[in-house]
């Protein structure tokens, strides 16, 4: 499934000794559905990456260095060094009511490698999780436009931390019941997170990989395994709301 649609990325790209994919198609569905941006590389990057954070507390190791342990390729070896080194992972300790995260995918397993570090700050009475900062380090090949690279991977990181925080449409048995900006919920200027950094690895006269859609599945497992960090509890349905998380800690 080297493109793929709903099975965009369900492959991992871990030198794991076997691997079982089962993937099933829905022709048939209640109401009209249509693709969401990078297709299925959100959700199954989103499903492999939490995983990974929990293998790694399985195996009482660090989540960066058992992503490193299990991860041949040298690009995408470099990219998740790049940005634990930027966002300090190794000297980094959470303040209390906050938790960090880290996620990578190569997206489409052949296009850009992107991996995200984030910090998140959790509101225990509310269950509210606002992203304080975030730091991504993105191999795209050879570069052209640094500042278009950069964009689109800041632009990424806020496109699913709406969708990871927030968004979500509702619907009953024959339509979709949120049809305006009143009822579906989306990210609001006042939870713009504090910096985002974007580190670009130049590969000068390697192929153009596309990034344009390489940094959304990174961004929601780097919240996901945040949230984990700073509650304690696994959510592993998205968005990871504030109701979610609230219930789920018991405020």
């Amino acid at each position: 499934m080297p493109e793929g649609g709903g099975d965009r990325n369900s492959i991992p790209l871990y030198n794991f000794p076997s691997a079982r994919v089962l993937y099933h198609f829905l022709p048939t569905m209640p109401v009209r559905v249509s693709a969401l941006r990078s297709l299925g590389a959100y959700m199954n990057v989103f499903a492999i990456e939490s995983f990974m954070d929990e293998l790694a507390a399985a195996a009482g190791e660090d989540p960066v260095a058992f992503r490193l342990k299990h991860l041949d390729d040298s690009r995408a070896r470099e990219v998740v060094s790049k940005a634990a080194d930027g966002f300090g992972w190794s000297q980094s300790e959470a303040e209390q009511g906050r938790g960090r995260g880290f996620a990578f995918a190569r997206y489409k397993n052949l296009a850009a490698y992107c991996a995200v570090a984030c910090e998140i700050e959790i509101e225990r009475q509310t269950g509210r999780a606002r992203l304080v900062r975030a730091v991504a380090a993105v191999d795209a090949g050879q570069v052209v436009n640094p500042n278009g690279i950069a964009n689109q991977i800041e632009g990424a990181i806020m496109q699913s931390m709406s969708w990871t925080l927030h968004e979500s449409v509702t619907f009953d048995a024959t339509r979709i019941t949120s049809r305006d900006w009143a009822s579906y919920p989306i990210l609001r200027f006042s939870a713009v997170p504090d910096a985002i950094e974007v580190h670009i690895i130049d590969r000068a006269g390697a192929p153009f990989l596309g990034c344009g859609e390489a940094g959304q599945g990174p961004t929601a497992a780097a919240l996901a395994n945040a949230v984990a960090h700073a509650t304690g509890k696994r959510l592993r349905d998205l968005p990871l709301s504030r109701e979610r998380i609230k219930a789920a800690i018991g405020a």
